[in-house]
């Protein structure tokens, strides 16, 4: 049901859901007031679609949101497939899901109707908040490789970033997939801010084949020993992702 909680770190997610209905209503209506983007992905799909908020209704127990314009986003929504959700709301992560999506209008607008949800996973630890790196020019970071792999130094495109670590794509596998693999003095270039250095540990590996029918290794990686000074950094250069996605989001309505 949630497409968007993958990592081997969230196994432990039923620990930040909501059940309240209260609560629910209120941060859903938190998120329509703010008008926060929402990402949308039916199960199996890679695609997402971007949508917003446009109202909650307790009376009913029903959420419309805004109907995508392509009427082939609409039908992939529409397919009978459960649908996930994910959004912020002051810098905390919500993510929702439904198994049930009929079309609706508001005040003449073309909507979507999804129940009220009965649940919601709301990640407040600010370490749970991941964002994805550039993928044109992508963040690096520079590994020290052990004896044992060969010596030398390594460097790795970044996948994501958030205050907990970092996911590393790793298309030679060299790095390894061992739980637990510890690289001291990890160097991050962090665009505009600045580089950072830090111990990795690698938390959890997900194998993967590119649509170009390339193999390549998604390597979830945890700080070790990070210093204040680059915690700070690494917090700087996250916000600056979420000004540049709001803005790009923002420019596609």
């Amino acid at each position: 049901m949630y497409p968007f909680l993958f990592d081997a770190d969230m196994d432990n997610w039923h620990d930040f859901e909501v059940g309240s209905r209260r609560e629910i209503l209120a941060l859903l209506r938190g998120i329509s007031e703010k008008k926060q983007m929402i990402r949308m992905l039916p199960l199996g799909d890679s695609d997402m679609c971007v949508t917003t908020i446009l109202h909650v209704d307790g009376d009913t127990d029903t959420v419309l949101l805004d109907r995508p314009s392509d009427p082939e986003e609409t039908a992939r929504l529409m397919s009978g497939r459960p649908v996930s959700f994910e959004t912020t709301l002051d810098n905390i992560r919500i993510i929702f899901g439904t198994e049930v999506m009929q079309l609706g209008m508001l005040d003449a607008v073309p909507a979507l109707k999804i129940p009220l949800p009965s649940s919601l996973i709301r990640l407040q630890r600010r370490e749970f908040y991941r964002m994805p790196t550039p993928v044109g020019n992508p963040v690096r970071v520079t590994i020290p490789m052990p004896e044992a792999q060969g010596g030398g130094e390594a460097a790795f495109p970044l996948s994501d970033i958030s205050c907990g670590g970092i996911a590393i794509l790793d298309n030679r596998f060299v790095l390894g997939d061992s739980i637990g693999q510890e690289y001291a003095g990890c160097r991050i270039e962090l665009p505009e801010i600045g580089p950072i250095v830090t111990g990795l540990q690698i938390r959890n590996a997900q194998e993967m084949t590119l649509m170009n029918n390339k193999a390549n290794r998604r390597l979830g990686c945890q700080f070790i020993d990070i210093s204040t000074a680059a915690m700070s950094a690494v917090q700087r250069y996250i916000t600056k992702l979420e000004r540049e996605r709001n803005a790009r989001m923002a420019g596609l309505n």
